[in-house]
């Protein structure tokens, strides 16, 4: 993963901190804004309450805010690495204003968006855009093709903390899975397997019929 940070532009990093680093989606750090609404620094704290949509048929201008994929907006631990790379970011690139419909709140607004992350151009990423700039920089990695998304990121944020022997309650909250069932069925592979405990019942029953012939 660390040659993504060599193929990937510097304006972009944190793209890649927020996948690996905080399990967000493309599409959920594509809509993070400057603000309260999304970074909460002094409780550490990430919310994922949006993500940046392209549907020109439907909104015009084509852009729009709605909520997360499955329902699944939430509160998420702000690493202080994944903090520092989005100060480091916002005082290298700061944040560009951008008119977007928001329709996470169930109505259409229209409103002007400190977006973190846009082109050198300073227009919001479709999503043809995007495949097309991480095309270059996956191949340029060496990353394989299949399999190589944004998406791979979020994997790995998601591993590490199961490897690390994380509580599942807790990934299941940092991945914003709406069911501790969607978690393990995703992730079941990687979960370590505990070493089989055998004779443990019997153990106890012998403890417990010893104490009575002592009687």
């Amino acid at each position: 993963m660390l040659r993504l940070f060599d193929a990937v532009p510097d304006r972009y990093h944190g793209l890649l901190w927020l996948g690996a680093g905080a399990g967000l989606r493309i599409s959920e750090a594509l809509g993070l804004e400057d603000g309260p609404r999304c970074l909460d620094d002094e409780h550490e704290e990430l919310h994922v309450v949006q993500q940046l949509r392209y549907a020109p048929q439907e909104y015009q201008g084509g852009f729009y805010l709605s909520t997360p994929k499955g329902g699944s907006a939430g509160t998420v631990d702000l690493d202080p690495m994944v903090a520092s790379a989005l100060r480091r970011h916002m005082q290298e690139y700061p944040p560009t204003e951008v008119e977007l419909i928001d329709v996470t709140s169930g109505n259409s607004v229209r409103r002007r968006v400190p977006l973190l992350f846009t082109t050198t151009h300073k227009n919001p990423f479709t999503d043809r855009t995007w495949s097309a700039e991480w095309v270059k920089w996956r191949e340029k990695a060496g990353w394989p093709k299949e399999n190589g998304g944004f998406h791979a990121l979020r994997h790995f944020f998601a591993t590490t903390l199961i490897t690390n022997h994380v509580d599942p309650k807790e990934v299941q909250r940092a991945l914003r899975h709406s069911t501790l069932q969607i978690t393990l069925e995703t992730y079941v592979h990687f979960w370590p397997r505990r070493e089989r405990r055998r004779g443990v019942v019997g153990g106890v029953l012998r403890a417990a019929a010893s104490g009575q012939d002592h009687r």
